[in-house]
């Protein structure tokens, strides 16, 4: 692979890292809040996946940091674990398992992700970070950013919270503050804009707007103040000591522990699965069609695990939203990723109170944004445009990610995908068509590449139906491979069905294993076909079978 100039393209990277940041920084914390988890845990995954996994991968526009599909796992290993210090000993450990991964090439198995899958969970997850982000828009906080299964812990699940949002809860101050964040992003995809603006992006635009709206909020006082609990919260530490003394060091004399091993394997499969199938997924809408390696990917977040886990992290993977936005806003290098690393653990550092100013509405409205553009209407016109075996895996992976999670839903993506092949595989195991020849009509059956055990309904149904007194060619000239039961059911046609119905059968393209010699055969000569073998009159040699036919 041909190495890239980190700081070829820092007017577009720097600009994006700095949209993520603004994404990363709410999700971080809501992540970590959702897994039962210290929120500074989050805090550190989230600049370690920036800075370490986005040095060491080979991805261009991946970002890496605490992901929500990991949420429900970090919060039942801690509990069973007893402690925050021996659940970051299991990170450590699935981190040297990932390491072990990578080094196995185990990540080829992305090479088998159909692309309708893909789509489908690239629009999913657009759909589902815009229901997500409507309560945080209006004033809603409720539920934790990050947060992104159908089913919510208070009992209800995303309609609800909408409903609830939208009837009880909205607020007036945030909800402008939305409206107003929205109105500028979309003001700044202007191409007139874009020229005048260059190095400042919209987002930035829209938090300092959303930040200074506030502030005359409060001057005015009233209700449209947008108070604490709806903006960003990070802990304030009085000093670099008190910022180092959040940092947090594995219990490794649990190493003995059985159940530590456990979660290590667990938060493995599911980080690594989960990588892979989101860098598959942002490399789909790379721009310029890169490709990432997923061995040197699964290396990446090994080393990033470890090293989250060894000072207090959570676990790592790569993640669509903050990848997606990444992409969107226009990065061309990783030195967007590492940028937005950077970011957060300086910002987390030096001005946390700064950034505690932030309205949440405001960074809803950047994310509601990126959703828009991962599900847009478009990319359905084109799932249906493209073909049924295209449209249902597509959909049906959309429908099932939206109301379950992500790992649920590809799998029963994946499900319908295999489903939709074998059904495609089954209905093009053969070609049929009338010919004529020089004596009358040929019913001309011709076997695809490879005919399996799948297409043997469809045969035997097939060949079952065939007018009597007719004469039919089975042309196997192109087929690489013919499955033993579909042998058996020509067999069995050649044999006894055929003569009673006193159809003349001609082979092509078998081989002949067994001792059957040519004056049992008669050659007929087809005017666009080349010459077949049939049974004389129909009817196989007194004695003979047919047991000519394999290839």
């Amino acid at each position: 692979m041909q190495k890239t100039n980190l700081f070829a393209h820092l007017k577009q990277d720097l600009p994006a890292g700095l949209v993520v940041f603004l994404i990363a920084l709410p999700l971080c914390l809501g992540i970590a809040l959702a897994s039962g988890a210290p929120l500074f845990s989050g805090m550190i995954a989230g600049f370690v996946g920036g800075i370490v996994v986005g040095m060491l991968s080979s991805s261009h526009t991946s970002v890496s940091g605490p992901a929500a599909g990991l949420t429900a796992v970090v919060l039942v290993a801690i509990q069973q674990l007893g402690a925050f210090e021996t659940f970051l000993l299991a990170v450590m450990l699935a981190g040297a398992l990932q390491l072990v991964l990578g080094f196995a090439r185990a990540g080829s198995i992305a090479d088998f992700f159909p692309s309708s899958v893909i789509k489908g969970m690239l629009t999913a997850i657009g759909v589902i970070i815009i229901l997500k982000q409507i309560p945080h828009a209006l004033g809603y906080d409720k539920t934790a950013e990050g947060h992104l299964s159908f089913f919510e812990n208070n009992g209800g699940n995303t309609f609800t919270s909408i409903w609830q949002t939208v009837t009880h809860y909205i607020h007036p101050g945030a909800t402008l503050v939305s409206l107003v964040a929205i109105g500028i992003l979309l003001l700044w995809e202007k191409s007139a804009i874009k020229k005048r603006t260059g190095f400042v992006p919209g987002a930035l635009v829209a938090v300092i707007a959303s930040v200074l709206l506030n502030e005359v909020f409060k001057t005015w006082g009233g209700s449209w103040v947008i108070m604490s609990e709806h903006l960003v919260s990070i802990p304030v530490p009085e000093n670099m000591g008190a910022f180092l003394g959040q940092f947090t060091l594995p219990d490794f004399s649990q190493l003995s522990n059985p159940k530590v091993y456990t979660a290590a394997f667990t938060i493995c499969v599911i980080a690594s699965i989960e990588t892979l199938l989101c860098i598959e997924a942002v490399d789909n809408i790379d721009p310029y069609k890169r490709s990432t390696n997923p061995n040197k990917e699964l290396k990446a977040q090994g080393v990033g695990n470890l090293l989250s886990g060894l000072i207090g992290g959570l676990p790592i993977t790569s993640v669509i939203v903050r990848g997606s936005a990444n992409v969107n806003a226009g990065a061309r290098t990783k030195m967007a990723t590492i940028s937005h690393g950077v970011l957060l653990l300086v910002c987390l550092a030096l001005i946390p109170s700064v950034l505690n100013l932030i309205p949440l509405a405001a960074l809803a409205a950047v994310l509601i944004l990126t959703g828009y553009k991962l599900a847009k209407i478009s990319i359905f016109k084109e799932m249906w445009n493209n073909g049924k075996y295209q449209w249902w895996p597509f959909i049906i992976t959309v429908v099932a990610v939206v109301f379950t999670d992500l790992l649920t839903g590809v799998g029963i993506g994946l499900a319908a995908s295999a489903f939709a092949i074998l059904r495609g595989n089954m209905k093009n195991s053969y070609y049929f068509r009338k010919e004529k020849y020089q004596d009358g009509d040929l019913i001309h059956i011709k076997l695809s590449q490879e005919v399996s055990f799948l297409n043997k309904a469809s045969i035997k149904q097939t060949l079952e139906h065939l007018p009597e007194k007719s004469r039919v060619l089975i042309d196997a000239t192109d087929t690489a491979y013919i499955d033993f039961d579909v042998l058996e059911i020509i067999k069995d046609f050649c044999n006894v069905k055929a003569p009673n119905m006193d159809i003349d059968v001609t082979l092509k393209g078998f081989h002949e294993r067994y001792n059957i010699g040519e004056s049992d055969f008669v050659t007929y000569e087809p005017t666009e076909e080349g010459a077949g073998k049939t049974w004389k009159n129909g009817h196989p040699p007194k004695g003979k079978k047919a047991d000519a036919l394999t290839n």
